[in-house]
């Protein structure tokens, strides 16, 4: 059964639809990611989750019950923010027992679940301090504490690490997906960052203008993007796209490869002229253009680290290519089409 299931959703604000028909269900003790680049919609959807925006037409349902009419409190949702909202003047210990004291929750069992709360998230000797104390992932433990203790049945939680350092955020992307399987509490997760996005979700929502572009496993997304967005938008350096026949063929830039290391592979092969080659520690990218039958533009390929580069040279031509099975089409608007029949 769907924990959160959105049917539909527009959110209007004037001219703007910044949600634009979007239909989603995030199952019962799932992870599910919120992906697109900011100003896509993202937050504004989860907000409408929350009850903190109005949506202007389509239905919320929470556990199976609509909740558009339902406030924000009575969701059984719980909400941690970019900011993490807590208390300056008040401890670790009464942050996170806020919420149960503004429900009038008997002092013996606010006690029982501040501690339990703050004990699987490993910040109990924490419980005296008060926030400017605490590190940035002190603080974000002390906000899931908090709106873990309310019990809910769907977390949303909005770049709750965009305000961490890249060695914190690693370490706290590991914190919070454990944190997640351990209490297997639907989770809605909002992001603009492909990395937390592919390293911690069970599924990726990819939202681009206010519209659903595609929903999947992180290796559906990558691997079969459902259009030219998707393409481009995941990958480090993202997939390359060249124009043909109408539409455009797309490849990914760890598997275009110099073409004797594909020997034996059903493969395509471009002609690369390598201009710029970057040595990034675990890998070499090289940037370069294509020629020939494909509309001159950028491409990009990536290689290993120990991967050879002897008789690679810069402005040189080259005979790279792609093994037919890790090329990608799309049609003229710019959706994903099936792999049309290739000349030997």
């Amino acid at each position: 059964m769907a924990a959160v299931s959105i049917r539909e959703i527009v959110k209007q604000f004037g001219e703007v639809r910044a949600v634009d028909g979007i239909s989603l269900a995030a199952r019962d003790g799932e992870f599910m990611v919120l992906l697109g680049p900011s100003g896509c919609g993202k937050t504004t959807l989860l907000r409408i989750i929350a009850g903190l925006e109005k949506p202007t037409t389509g239905e919320i349902l929470i556990d199976g019950q609509v909740v558009n009419d339902v406030p924000p409190r009575a969701r059984g949702i719980a909400m941690v923010f970019q900011s993490y909202g807590l208390y300056p003047h008040l401890t670790v210990w009464n942050n996170i027992a806020f919420p149960l004291r503004t429900q009038g929750t008997p002092r013996e069992e606010i006690k029982r679940k501040v501690e339990w709360a703050a004990g699987l998230l490993g910040i109990d000797h924490l419980a005296q301090r008060r926030p400017r104390q605490l590190s940035g992932g002190e603080r974000q433990r002390v906000a899931l504490a908090r709106a873990l203790v309310r019990d809910p049945t769907v977390f949303l939680l909005d770049e709750p690490l965009s305000n961490l350092d890249a060695k914190l955020r690693a370490s706290a992307r590991s914190e919070l997906k454990q944190f997640q399987r351990t209490v297997r509490t639907a989770t809605i997760y909002v992001t603009h960052d492909q990395v937390e996005a592919m390293g911690m979700g069970d599924r990726i929502a990819v939202i681009d203008h206010g519209r659903l572009r595609q929903v999947g496993t992180p290796a559906e997304i990558y691997e079969h993007p459902a259009d030219e967005f998707v393409a481009s938008f995941l990958g480090t350096p993202p997939m390359n796209l060249i124009e043909r026949d109408g539409g455009s063929m797309g490849f990914r830039p760890e598997n275009f490869l110099p073409k004797e290391l594909l020997n034996g592979a059903p493969v395509v092969e471009f002609p690369f002229r390598i201009d710029r080659v970057e040595y990034l520690g675990s890998e070499h990218i090289l940037y370069g253009a294509l020629d020939g039958r494909a509309a001159k533009r950028e491409v990009t390929a990536k290689l290993p680290a120990h991967a050879t580069l002897d008789g690679i040279s810069t402005g040189a031509w080259h005979k790279f290519a792609v093994r037919e099975k890790e090329l990608r089409y799309f049609d003229r608007d710019g959706r994903k089409t099936q792999q049309p029949e290739l000349s030997p």
